[in-house]
């Protein structure tokens, strides 16, 4: 998303601003119109219904992070996923499969997620993506990045009765850069309520929490997460330890049940 001098009319109010840079998320509801919704969900299923299973290698999406140690790591460097960046492919659920590794449910119900190229390669996201002005100028009304790019883009299907768990996480963890700079545009293609796999936020936690682990590739193949000696932490933390700690947001996570195009 270039960085454009000609001022548009903001989508966001200053209020709206403020609350991002406080220790909060912030939730635009109709943000996208439910064509475009529409148009984004039935692409979405149009590409899971015409990847051939024949030649996938059966990729399975987990976060390397599983109690099970056999299981942990087992998949997440694998180049399938690791070669991703600029491709569209498509990531299956571990509980898709029986003990032989055939899938026990049909394609569709299979699919954990598409990544992560689809901003550039496929004509209905990089149309919503990088040829959308509305979403530049939300960048831009942000004042968060001088020059914002958008690293990746997926879809992530959130299938009834199976899916691993997804642990708490920072996207600056997957995203690394010193100082953190990993902005999220999550987009609702449908209703999320408390029993489908609505988000749940810690607010204030982009700026509270340091990022003590970065996910990195390993010399000998593969991935895993390296410590970060010196934990890195947005600067705004050291100010408020030294007014006290009584204005850091409590500790509790918020979910945030919402529409399609929130």
């Amino acid at each position: 998303m270039g960085h454009h001098h000609h001022v548009e009319s903001s989508i966001l109010s200053p209020e709206q601003v403020a609350k991002v840079s406080r220790p909060m998320y912030l939730i635009l509801p109709s943000f996208v119109s439910a064509e475009d919704t529409a148009a984004l969900l039935n692409r979405a299923k149009e590409l899971i219904q015409e990847f051939p299973l024949e030649g996938h290698p059966m990729t399975r999406f987990t976060t390397g992070e599983e109690d099970d140690p056999t299981s942990s790591k087992k998949h997440v460097g694998d180049e399938y996923f690791l070669s991703s960046g600029d491709k569209i492919r498509f990531f299956l659920e571990d509980d898709a499969f029986d003990a032989t590794g055939n899938l026990t449910k049909p394609k569709e119900k299979s699919v954990n997620k598409i990544g992560h190229g689809l901003h550039e390669l496929d004509p209905v996201f990089r149309k919503f993506t990088m040829e959308n002005q509305k979403l530049k100028q939300l960048a831009q009304d942000l004042a968060f990045h001088q020059d914002p790019e958008v690293l990746q883009s997926m879809v992530i299907c959130k299938q009834p009765e199976i899916g691993g768990k997804v642990p708490e996480h920072n996207d600056s963890t997957f995203l690394y850069t010193n100082p953190p700079s990993a902005l999220g545009f999550w987009f609702a293609l449908e209703q999320c309520t408390e029993s489908n796999g609505a988000l749940s936020f810690l607010p204030g936690s982009h700026r509270h929490t340091p990022i003590n682990k970065r996910f990195v590739r390993m010399p000998e193949g593969g991935t895993g997460f390296e410590e970060i000696r010196d934990p890195i932490t947005p600067l705004d933390l050291q100010k408020s330890a030294s007014r006290g700690a009584s204005d850091l947001p409590g500790t509790d996570y918020v979910l945030e049940t919402c529409d399609a195009g929130t």
